[in-house]
This record gives structure tokens, C-alpha cells and sequence, in this order.
């Protein structure tokens, strides 16, 4: 993809600084020529001593969101707060003519996913949602892969995705009904992938949640399993669980082949590809490289030529209704159905941006799922 690199950058404030801000979002910034970080916020006063310290920019509290976005100050929010704040800090956002960059899943629900759209509409603001693996080489070339016939008319996808998370972590401690839940944090990964690989929309899922019934587990599930169906007799399976070993991997298997990609969600492992046909498999290796800044860069891009994001809110839409549709089987025990939904847009190769891995900093006050700070 060309990136425009003039001399306007697209000023932005991150919104939360928990461990995704601070591990990625905010080193993020130095690889990037159109975007500049200029403001913090938080609802931690060390935090933002701190952090407005050693990135040079101007910290707020949540209170003060409001009047800063009238400021005129900056053009552009990444929002990368808990699940259950990105609609009413995009909604708040759009309203005040800033462009918003919000993490997934998009929002809790369909009806909040359609509330963001609007607001960003009808308000003239680019949305994009923050589908990092959109801008990946090694992901983008699956697509490619997968698409132009090699390993056959693909019928199956199967992947795991998995994490040990503790438990005073806030994926556990909001209920699935408020955006907690391995299958809004990790499975999103999963599905998506499912279905820029298969290229359409799914039309019935079937899931099941299991937990050995530890004490972090009380208000979101340990792992959840989804079978999702696809036009044309296709199947994607995935598991997604807080309790496993780190893994990260999706297969997809075709009438004259397959392909397999490893730490095929991971921004920070090398991710290696495997593509067997008749027996032969051809392996090759893609090094980690910073996607934050390569989403960031693009999303800049839009704003600079006003070109219309993908991912857009379309897209986080597409994920957090199949998000509730198995979490609603894996509670009912029943099938559900989904309607139809036209996506008329897909990631492809047209996308990809490398940029250098950044450097992982010294974490305030925040920790990985994992509870290593």
C-alpha cells in the first residue's frame, strides 16, 4: 500500500492505558510519520504522571474527555478501554467532529456496534475498528493463498486460540452480558480470520462453554467452543479459553490441500506458514513487526485523503453479532441462527504496511492477561 507521508499528521489522544495501550499503542507512535501522540487519558493520576512524562504530552482525566474533544486540539481517538465503554466514548467522540481508531470487539452489542456507525455518519468522522492482522503480510498472503485455488475448494477452518488470564484481570471480571468472555476477547481473532479465509458470512452457529469451576471464572467463561457454518456447506471451528496454554494457531483445509499458520494472531512471535499440497508442504517465515503502527499509519492515511476505513464499522459489526449468537448457544444449548449480512468489502494484500517491532516498555500500574507486569 502507498502511505502518504506529507507534512500534516494526524494528532491523536489514546483513551485508557491499560497493558494493550501501553505495551503497543503508545510505542507505537515513534513508526509512524502521519500521526502524532499529543494527549493521555486515564483514570489513574500515576499513570498519567508518568506516562505524560516519558512520551512528552498532555494527560487528562475521564472527566475532562468532554472539553478536550471540543478543544481543537487533536483530530483523531484510539479508544482502548474495557469492551463495554467503546460505544459511548466513540459515540462522545464522533459528536465532537474526532475521528475514532476503537479496539475490539467493536462493542458489547449489535445495537451499539449500529449506534457508532450512525454517530460517525452522520457526524462526518472516519470509524475504524482496530483489526491489526487487516495490515499483516503473513495473514493477508493466507488470503491470497486460500483464494486463488492452491489447496483446493477450502471447506474447513479450525483454530485455538488460547491464554491463562488471572483473575483480577478485567476480561474476568465483566460478565459476558457487559463484553467479558474468552470468545469477545480472543475469539474475535478466530472468527474473523474464519471469515476473511472463507470470504463470506456465516448462517448458523452451535457453541459450548466449559470451566473446571475455578473461583476467577465466576462471571466469564474458561473456554468456549463455536462450530459456525458457512454458505456452500463450509465449517469453521475454534476454541477460545483463559485457562490453556499460550497458543495461537488456525488451519484451513481445502479438497487438495492445506494451510497452517502458527502464532497466527501474534503481533510480538514470529509467524510461520505451512502450505501442504499432495504431500508437499512449503514453509515459510514472517518476523514480528509493529501492527499497531502499520493500523495507526493507515487509518491516518484515511483521515489525510478522506478514503473510507476497512476494517470499518461494518466489519466490527459483522464479528460482535456472531459473538452473541454463540454466546447465546453456548447459554441455550441450541443452534441460532444469523440473517443475512452483505460485507462488500474484504482485507487483502493491497493493505499490508511493515513496520519494525517496536521496543516492549517498563508497564505503570498495568499488567499482561497473564499477570506479568
Amino acid at each position: 500500500m502507498t502511505v502518504t507521508n506529507g507534512k500534516r499528521k494526524i494528532r491523536y489522544a489514546v483513551v485508557g492505558l491499560g497493558w494493550i495501550a501501553q505495551e503497543d499503542v503508545l510505542p507505537a507512535f515513534a513508526h509512524t510519520e502521519n500521526s502524532q501522540l499529543v494527549a493521555l487519558f486515564s483514570g489513574d493520576p500515576i499513570k498519567r504522571q508518568k506516562l505524560g512524562k516519558h512520551y512528552g504530552v498532555k494527560t487528562y482525566s475521564y472527566e475532562e474527555y468532554d472539553n478536550y474533544l471540543k478543544s481543537g486540539e487533536i483530530d483523531a481517538v484510539y479508544i482502548a478501554l474495557p469492551n463495554h465503554l467503546h460505544c459511548d466514548y466513540t459515540m462522545r467522540a464522533a459528536k465532537a467532529g474526532v475521528h475514532v481508531l476503537c479496539e475490539k470487539p467493536m462493542a458489547v452489542t449489535e445495537q451499539e456496534c449500529e449506534e457508532m456507525i450512525r454517530a460517525c455518519l452522520e457526524n462526518k468522522v472516519k470509524l475504524m475498528i482496530a483489526y491489526r492482522l487487516h495490515f499483516d503480510k503473513a495473514n493477508m498472503l493466507a488470503v491470497e493463498i486460500v483464494n486463488s485455488g492452491k489447496i483446493g475448494n477450502p471447506r474447513i477452518f479450525n483454530s485455538v486460540f488460547s491464554q491463562q488470564v488471572v483473575g483480577d484481570n478485567v476480561r474476568l471480571k465483566e460478565p459476558i452480558s457487559n463484553g467479558g468472555g474468552s470468545v469477545y476477547d480472543m475469539g474475535t481473532y478466530c472468527i474473523n480470520a474464519a471469515r476473511y479465509l472463507f470470504q463470506d458470512e456465516p448462517i448458523e452457529v452451535v457453541a459450548l462453554s466449559a470451566s473446571i469451576g475455578e473461583k476467577r471464572f465466576e462471571k466469564a467463561d474458561e473456554m468456549t467452543s463455536a462450530l459456525v457454518r458457512f454458505p456452500g456447506e463450509r465449517v469453521a471451528i475454534f476454541i477460545s479459553s483463559f485457562g490453556g496454554a499460550p497458543v495461537s494457531t488456525f488451519q484451513v483445509v481445502g479438497t487438495k490441500g492445506d494451510l497452517r499458520m502458527d502464532s497466527a494472531y501474534s503481533y510480538q512471535d514470529e509467524l510461520k506458514q505451512q502450505v501442504t499440497i499432495n504431500d508437499e508442504t512449503q514453509e515459510q517465515s514472517f518476523p514480528a513487526g509493529d501492527q499497531f503502527a502499520a493500523e495507526i499509519i493507515y487509518f491516518s492515511d484515511c483521515v489525510i485523503l478522506d478514503k473510507d476505513p476497512e476494517p470499518s464499522g461494518e466489519e466490527g459489526l459483522a464479528d460482535v453479532r456472531i459473538i452473541r449468537a454463540i454466546n447465546q448457544s453456548a447459554q441455550t444449548g441450541q443452534a441460532v441462527q444469523l440473517g443475512e449480512f452483505k460485507r462488500q468489502h474484504r482485507p487483502n494484500s493491497d493493505q499490508v504496511i511493515q513496520c519494525p517491532e517496536s521496543e516492549h516498555p517498563e508497564f505503570v500500574n498495568a499488567a499482561d492477561p497473564s499477570g506479568q507486569s
